[in-house]
């Protein structure tokens, strides 16, 4: 069953983010427009396009979910490696996105001081000699 609705979850996304997709999402309002006169643009004709779009919208936002996790998920993978690889990186990143907010305030907080020793002990230094 999961990799039937995998399956399913990527063509369908591909589908409806294809240059395709849209064109026949447009081509679909416009005969539903065109097609007012016809049903004197009655309750019922702008029913029609209230549900079809609340229903596709509805399934829609399972699909991009399921596809969204489905790419976090490599690329978390890839990331892990990346640091699994690497030598002098903290293996404590590997599984970071499982972390408390709290934990990520902090690795945040370490990253932004980090980045101000960078900007003053190199960049900064650097611009003025540029400057000279």
């Amino acid at each position: 069953m999961n990799d039937i609705f995998r399956r399913a979850a990527q063509k369908t996304s591909r589908i409806a983010g294809s240059p395709m997709g849209f064109f026949v999402a447009i081509l679909f309002v416009l005969i539903w427009a065109a097609s007012g006169p016809l049903f004197n643009f009655s309750n019922t004709w702008q029913l029609v396009i209230n549900t079809g779009t609340t229903i596709l919208t509805f399934l829609m936002v399972f699909l991009i979910q399921n596809t969204q996790n489905r790419d976090a998920h490599a690329i978390h993978l890839k990331l892990d490696e990346i640091i699994r690889a690497s030598g002098p990186a903290r293996d404590e990143f590997i599984d970071i996105e499982d972390g408390t907010d709290e934990k990520l305030a902090m690795l945040t907080h370490e990253f932004n001081e980090l980045r101000k020793t960078i900007n003053e002990e190199i960049i900064a230094p650097a611009a003025e000699e540029e400057q000279k």
